[in-house]
């Protein structure tokens, strides 16, 4: 059988699926879930976010996925939406996912229909996307992020179209305190009071929830729409040593169990195979072929005046609040910096921002009751931001053309935010700039009184759209997107939209919609980070003021009304069921990148050593609290960067099943009381050694356990060998 006819039959044989699906049930959508794993590089990487050169991946709290939900109307139209655990959507990984998409599927999934969106989190690693000023922290543009991202998201929509099944989709709405503060409210202030007055908070607080229920299984998936930045960075964190208990017992139960815990002793480091790690994962024991599997998502929208640092912010020098214009502590910025609400532990505050995510969440999900109904459709559109005629209105009435300019860095970008502050002598809401650094700028571009015009009062830092140099420094052409389930509609922005510059969005493009359909009330969210990145997005009157969101709204001061001016074009045309002009095509660079990263030349022990030896283990008869005690083992290791372990993991807890005497695995890398740290001595050691924390919640069970080390080395001729180690057996009580 040839290529194509085998292709052929593929997609007769699906369609013919699909077909029965349809004939059997009354439901009005296919939906379709995947979830695939992401994690980029955990060694050696620059995270992506904070442009911070010391931020630099060393181990795993997390593993990172890619979250596909498709919704398809029976022999009709369809959209995808990823959820991408990353800083923020890449063009380049979105081209390349879509090429791949194509090859597979023809035009079922094209630029148009799907979506990819981040979560903003500042713990992923960089270097995947295509434009240099994103890349300059990472050492230029790093293939394995990128091609994590590519196969995971790629993964992620098969997995989600393979498993479309009829059901139904409801939404709610609810509000949220106490989870996100806006970081510039004195840029904020000046909006107009008229507008500020129709809100009775600065920063979003409402969440919308989107419930997913199979009409064999229930509740499958849920998305929720939220509000606030996770920027909370893997930072080195002190904690305090693990509290040792007496190993005098007198429980007879507690007896056996250390008994048994003094027979299990450590393995000492053995190959095993690169699938044993995948083997071993938790919740691969917890999945069912015939039942499609829990996916939940938390997605970005217009938060990017917003932080999760709801204590505030403070100088670290004085304990004393923030200077309020400039956020800076004795004229400098480099001492001000947000408290979460577990401050000074930031783990502590991932969690607590996280609990009250998932509380309200589920609350919104166990009460939604309203069913989306009707049509799916979407439009979608390219535009060159670096030089949009921009219709707005004029101050004497009527309305005049503006233009928007090509993409420039304020002198208040470099001073960075209370969430990160910047170095040097840099400070936010400078609508002025320095001598020194307008020196320093020239040497790399100077720019042209035509865009010092366009971008003012913004004094320019970097002119990044200028600057070609050994290619494209900063976009010009995004894409703008809506998809549309019913009455649900989203907006799809490659950009961090401020806390008004969103609302103003949302409210024009909900007047369209509802003019053109005779009342109709529609909900309408953002989601932000989407298919792109260009930086902010903040008003015109926040821009005037030039805090880090203004100086960093690239296209000048009409950016936002240029934004406006597409989403309402494409809301008619979803209306009214026009074809919508493409626009130009953005570059694919990839085959322009340039990387700097030193690769990994060989893995070693001392000799007489293996890797996956213990070096540090755990006490013999030695006793843990759970609710309260740590348990660190530490082990030979080798470079993450060898084997990403991709759906598998670097750490693992196991619990010793009396009776069948096996050992069965509890936690892993996708557990937040578990961490995997990777350090060596210095930094082109060959040598490593890999410590793994657990933290023992309150819910472990009482009984023997030990833990796992899973890791792949590298010999100095390229070959990779796969190992594994484990500690010596202790109780958990």
């Amino acid at each position: 059988m040839t290529r194509w006819s085998m292709s052929m039959h593929c997609t007769l044989f699906l369609l013919f699926l699909l077909r029965l699906t349809c004939i059997f049930s009354d439901s009005d959508y296919l939906m379709g879930l995947g979830s695939y794993d992401i994690t980029g590089p955990a060694a050696d990487v620059n995270m992506m976010g904070y442009a911070n050169m010391e931020q630099v991946a060393s181990g795993v709290h997390f593993r990172l996925r890619a979250r596909a939900f498709i919704v398809a109307e029976p022999y009709k139209k369809r959209i995808a939406f990823v959820n991408l655990d990353a800083g923020m959507a890449s063009q380049l990984v979105t081209i390349k996912v879509i090429e791949r998409l194509k090859q597979r599927y023809g035009e079922l999934y094209t630029e148009e229909n799907v979506a990819i969106s981040g979560t903003h989190t500042h713990a992923g690693p960089g270097g995947y996307l295509q434009y240099i000023l994103y890349l300059v922290t990472s050492l230029g543009f790093v293939h394995q992020s990128f091609n994590a991202l590519v196969d995971g998201i790629e993964q992620s929509i098969i997995q989600a179209h393979e498993n479309l099944r009829p059901g139904s989709i409801l939404i709610n709405k609810g509000e949220l305190l106490d989870a996100g503060v806006n970081r510039s409210p004195s840029a904020y202030l000046n909006n107009p009071a008229h507008e500020r007055s129709k809100y009775e908070y600065d920063v979003d607080k409402e969440m919308t929830l989107v419930k997913f229920v199979d009409d064999q299984w229930g509740p499958v998936a849920r998305i929720m729409e939220d509000w606030f930045e996770r920027e909370n960075g893997c930072r080195s964190v002190d904690v305090e040593s693990p509290r040792r208990v007496s190993s005098i017992i007198s429980d007879p139960y507690d007896q056996d169990l250390m008994e048994m815990a003094s027979s299990l002793l450590s393995t000492g480091g053995k190959t095993v195979t690169r699938m044993s790690s995948v083997a071993r994962r938790v919740r691969s024991r917890f999945r069912h072929a015939d039942k499609p599997r829990f996916v939940s998502a938390f997605c970005q929208t217009n938060c990017g005046d917003v932080s999760p640092n709801v204590l505030g912010a403070f100088c670290i020098d004085t304990g004393l609040p923030c200077e309020f214009n400039q956020s800076t502590c004795g004229g400098k910025n480099e001492q001000c910096y947000g408290r979460g609400p577990g401050y000074p532990d930031e783990f502590e505050s991932t969690r607590i921002i996280g609990e009250r995510q998932f509380k309200k969440a589920a609350d919104l999900f166990t009460k939604a009751s309203e069913e989306i109904q009707g049509k799916v459709d979407y439009r979608h559109a390219y535009v060159d931001f670096s030089q949009l005629e921009v219709t707005i209105n004029g101050q004497n009435g009527g309305s005049e053309v503006v233009k928007t300019c090509p993409a420039a860095m304020g002198f208040g970008f470099a001073a960075g935010t209370t969430d990160g502050p910047g170095a040097f002598d840099f400070k936010q809401g400078d609508d002025q700039g320095n001598p020194f650094w307008r020196l320093v700028r020239n040497l790399l571009k100077n720019p042209t009184e035509e865009q010092v015009r366009c971008q003012r009062p913004k004094p320019i830092l970097l002119d990044t759209g200028e600057m070609k140099q050994p290619y494209d420094w900063a976009p010009s052409i995004l894409p703008v997107q809506i998809l549309r389930i019913g009455q649900l509609v989203i907006l799809c922005v490659p950009g961090e939209f401020t806390t008004m510059a969103g609302r103003r969005l949302r409210d024009a493009v909900k007047t369209v919609l509802k003019e053109g359909s005779n009342g109709r009330e529609f909900s309408v969210v953002i989601a932000g980070l989407t298919n792109s990145y260009s930086q902010y997005i903040a008003t015109f009157e926040e821009y005037q003021v030039q805090r880090y969101e203004g100086a960093s709204t690239l296209y000048g001061p009409h950016t936002l009304s240029g934004y406006i001016q597409e989403f309402k074009k494409l809301a008619n045309d979803l209306l009214s069921a026009q074809t919508t002009d493409p626009g130009p095509q953005p570059p694919d660079l990839l085959h322009k990148q340039i990387s700097l990263l030193t690769p990994v030349v060989a893995d070693m022990t001392p000799i007489g050593t293996a890797f996956g030896d213990v070096t540090s283990d755990v006490p013999r008869l030695s006793k843990f609290r759970k609710g309260a005690d740590i348990v660190r083992v530490q082990f030979r290791s080798a470079n993450p960067r060898n084997d990403l372990m991709t759906e598998g993991t670097f750490a693992l807890v196991e619990r010793w099943l009396e009776g069948r005497e096996t050992w069965v695995p509890v936690y892993d890398d996708d557990d937040f009381c578990l961490r995997f740290k990777w350090s060596r001595p210095f930094k082109l050691s060959t040598q490593s050694t890999a410590t793994i924390e657990w933290r023992i919640p309150e819910t472990a069970s009482p009984g023997v356990y030990r833990i796992t080390h899973f890791g792949s080395a590298k010999t100095p001729i390229s070959s990779i060998h796969h190992f594994s180690g484990s500690s010596s057996a202790f109780v958990v009580y």
